[in-house]
């Protein structure tokens, strides 16, 4: 009688080895999308390898980034570029699409790639029913990259969660802001956005 590959393991005296996962890499990904198995309509983002559906953009999540994005637009002007919701490429297997991304100059040189790690001076998650995986699975792979600032806006805690000076997959410096604080990007430091308007 055949026995299962885990009864021989265990027979054996050997370890037990588990079935090793198959991650995707950045290029693997886009071919999916022109293979259309993955379809247009579909938010998904590539993390760490794997691919993530994410939750559908509820109301107050859009209507915070619209807030985000005038006072980015506004407060910046020229001196940076301001990209809504598209991807940035962390490394070969992975390619969040952070709500906010505040990007280096040239805008040009983003016209034949997409931004990575280098280019990028602040990015922005805005968390409503996902604060668990943006703080646990998501920001951890910024910090790795070594993004040199993320925020976390908690909806529903009505705070944010700043992240700065990245070592590994941690950042050393966090602080928690809450609605009659403000905030101002480490790379502008004369911007500044009350959080009491933010969250209404």
């Amino acid at each position: 009688m055949a026995e299962t590959a885990a009864a021989t393991k265990q027979t054996s005296g050997s370890p037990e080895v588990l079935p090793a996962r198959r991650r995707f890499t950045v290029d693997e990904y886009y071919r999916m999308a022109e293979a259309g198995i993955l379809r247009p309509e579909e938010r998904v983002e590539l993390l760490n390898g794997e691919i993530f559906r994410m939750s559908p953009i509820g109301s107050r999540h859009a209507a915070t980034v619209d807030i985000f994005t005038e006072w980015l637009v506004a407060g910046v002007g020229k001196r940076a570029v301001v990209r809504v919701q598209n991807p940035v490429r962390l490394d070969s297997g992975a390619e969040p699409e952070p709500d906010l991304a505040l990007l280096r100059l040239p805008r040009s040189r983003y016209r034949t790639a997409h931004p990575g790690p280098q280019d990028v001076l602040l990015l922005i998650e805005v968390s409503d029913t996902t604060l668990a995986f943006d703080r646990d699975v998501k920001l951890p792979l910024y910090a790795v990259a070594g993004i040199p600032e993320v925020w976390i806006t908690d909806l529903g805690g009505e705070r944010m969660l700043v992240h700065r000076d990245p070592r590994g997959s941690r950042y050393r410096e966090v602080s928690v802001v809450g609605r009659d604080g403000a905030v101002s990007p480490q790379a502008f430091p004369n911007l500044s956005l009350a959080l009491a308007e933010l969250f209404g």
